[in-house]
């Protein structure tokens, strides 16, 4: 009985995304189709954006000290977004626009460990060679 609710709603999610395009189709005319197209061509952008950084995401996290299932789960929800925006439909949309501006997908993030915070600023040990030993 506790399935049931969330089966019938996973059953008609593809009937609400299609009631939600007709309607918005006939709110704003032809534009739907160049959103979806957008949106679709943003959510494959996005996912294989993600899937060649999360590797480096998940070692400059180790590196950093934080722990790595939050840098797997923030990839995670990018991913999820990037799919859910590949989903034609404009509730699938909004919720693509709420895993990618949820707190913490991008705040949290650490800086990377291996590129200098100020670009003018060269930090490390160096050691003077007398003038005779360059010659």
């Amino acid at each position: 009985m506790r399935f049931g609710w969330f089966v019938l709603l996973l059953l008609s999610f593809p009937v609400l995304e299609a009631i939600g395009i007709f309607w918005m189709a006939d709110a704003i005319g032809g534009w739907v189709l160049p959103w979806l197209l957008l949106d679709a061509i943003a959510g494959v952008m996005l996912i294989r954006t993600e899937r060649v950084a999360w590797g480096a995401r998940l070692l400059f996290s180790v590196q950093s000290g934080t722990h790595p299932l939050a840098a797997l789960f923030a990839s995670g929800r990018i991913l999820l977004a990037g799919g859910l925006l590949v989903f034609p439909g404009f509730i699938s949309d909004a919720a693509a626009l709420l895993l990618l501006l949820a707190p913490g997908t991008w705040s949290r993030r650490k800086a990377d460990p291996l590129r200098p915070a100020n670009d003018d600023v060269l930090e490390g040990e160096f050691k003077r060679e007398p003038d005779d030993l360059l010659r």
